[in-house]
């Protein structure tokens, strides 16, 4: 197996949350295990989906409220909250308090852009301003500006006997602001998350230059570099962190129907990944299935990888709470190691 060009610093998952409709709070509770078990393991964070209208997790930060109570270390985040869907003032006092409460443990991944199936749910997100709303780069700097503590407006101070009034939002939450990603699929993107003073969540779909050749690894590459590059010249940047988010699935201690249902999944998804795909030509990095000195190799391999040295690591859609505590046990206990990994301060108890 060749040497990493550099040793994985900081090793976390990403869960979507499904649950059963019929019976919502028992997946719920399931996430929340699941994310006790990492904390356990000693992965450094968990990170979870963002879906709508969906079978999947609508409210991270609430999951992230539940699980800061229930965790003393791991960091907690979002991947990713389209912020199309958001009032970044209401946001920014979300994250704030939920901040506070984990002890400056949020880890905030956003995106920008006109919400998924927009025209079929507008008129009730948005009923009066539908047509006007500004899904761009400025509705997510807007929430940086609010989450800094720059002022919301000119009045504060105090009105009448008791009410006591700010003039930014509140709580604030130190260092918040410094924790904030963004979740970019193209070089623009990466860019303008570098030259903004965000970090870098790359995950398993790119959109490539017109001039790049079809290859993920390659393209991921080059983005991650535009976005160094960019960070580097930023006055706007402290020290820039990038996340490589990619679907591993490690069978070492998987039992044979396991094996063969992850192989399923895989062999299911596979063909997406052969050609660009729809009219901006989305790639899909390949899932990584195999043995976790199997799955080692060909990380080092990837073009992508060898820009990081920390990772979110995807679970799999659709697979039941015990098919995760046997791949997320895996990853901590042959994946990480082989990666060059060390565990946070396992086995310690969560609070």
């Amino acid at each position: 197996m060749p040497d990493p060009t550099r040793p994985l610093r900081k090793l976390g998952f990403l869960t979507i949350g499904l649950f059963d409709p019929a019976e919502p709070a028992s997946g719920h509770q399931s996430t929340l295990q699941i994310i006790e078990l990492g904390e356990r393991l000693g992965f450094d964070s968990a990170w979870l989906r963002h879906r709508h209208l969906q079978f999947g997790i609508s409210s991270p930060i609430a999951m992230m409220a539940a699980a800061s109570q229930r965790t003393s270390r791991i960091e907690l985040g979002t991947a990713v909250t389209p912020l199309g869907w958001e009032n970044p003032l209401r946001l920014a006092e979300d994250l704030a308090t939920v901040d506070l409460l984990a002890g400056g443990r949020i880890n905030p991944g956003l995106s920008v852009g006109e919400p998924m199936l927009y025209d079929t749910v507008k008129h009730e997100l948005y009923p009066d301003s539908s047509e006007l709303e500004d899904f761009s780069y400025a509705r997510l700097d807007r929430l940086a500006r609010l989450i800094s503590g720059e002022p919301v407006r000119d009045f504060s101070g105090r009105q009448g006997v008791v009410e006591e009034f700010s003039n930014r939002v509140e709580p604030h939450s130190p260092g918040l602001r410094d924790r904030l990603w963004y979740g970019a699929g193209s070089r623009k993107s990466a860019v303008w998350a570098g030259s903004n003073g965000f970090n870098l969540l790359s995950s398993s779909v790119v959109f490539p230059e017109t001039d790049q050749e079809p290859d993920f690894a390659h393209v991921q590459q080059s983005q991650i570099r535009a976005f160094r590059e960019a960070a580097a010249t930023s006055e706007a940047h402290g020290p820039a962190r990038v996340s490589q988010g990619l679907v591993v699935i490690p069978i070492d201690s998987a039992s044979p129907g396991q094996r063969e249902k992850y192989q399923r999944y895989v062999d299911e998804r596979t063909p997406r990944t052969r050609a660009p795909q729809g009219p901006k030509g989305m790639m899909f990095a390949p899932d990584l299935i195999g043995t976790s000195d199997e799955i080692a190799e060909q990380l080092y391999a990837h073009a992508g990888f060898q820009e990081v040295d920390e990772v979110a690591f995807a679970l799999p859609f659709s697979f039941e709470p015990e098919d995760y505590i046997q791949i997320l046990t895996d990853i901590a206990d042959k994946l990480g190691p082989a990666l060059g990994w060390n565990p946070a301060q396992r086995g310690q108890d969560s609070q």
